[in-house]
C-alpha cells in the first residue's frame, strides 16, 4: 500500500506546485498567500509519504484529498485533478491492501513449505 499511495502523493506535490503557478495569475490572491498554502500543502504530500505505515497517516491523506478539490474554487481546474487524485487515493489504498494481504499469504505459504532436499 505504502508503495502505490506514496506514488499518488508524490504525484500530487507536482500537481499543487503548477496549481500553485496558475492561482499566482488571480489579482485577488496575494503571491505570499499562493505560496505559503502551496508549500504547506507540498511538504504535507511529502511527509505523509513517510507517516503512511503510522496511525492516522492514511486519514490524513484524505484529508489533503479534500483540500484538493476545495481548491478548485480558486483554480477551477483543480475540481478535476482533485477528484482524479482522490480516485487514485482510493484505488492506492484499497488495492495496495489487498496487494498487501496476497503478500502476506504468499509469504506464509513460502515459509510453510518444506525446502525440497
Amino acid at each position: 500500500m505504502r508503495t502505490l499511495a506514496a506514488s499518488t502523493l508524490i504525484g500530487e506535490f507536482f500537481v499543487i506546485g503548477f496549481a500553485g503557478l496558475v492561482a499566482m495569475k488571480d489579482d485577488s490572491l496575494t503571491v505570499g498567500t499562493v505560496w505559503t498554502v502551496c508549500g504547506v500543502a507540498m511538504v504535507l504530500s511529502l511527509l505523509l509519504c513517510g507517516m503512511l505505515s503510522r496511525p492516522g497517516g492514511v486519514q490524513l491523506g484524505w484529508a489533503l484529498q479534500i483540500g484538493l478539490v476545495i481548491s478548485g474554487f480558486f483554480v477551477p481546474m483543480m475540481f478535476f485533478l482533485g477528484a482524479c487524485f482522490a480516485g487514485l487515493w482510493w484505488a492506492s489504498i484499497h488495492y495496495g491492501r489487498k496487494i498487501d494481504e496476497a503478500k502476506a499469504r504468499w509469504a506464509a505459504q513460502a515459509e510453510a513449505e518444506p525446502e525440497p532436499s
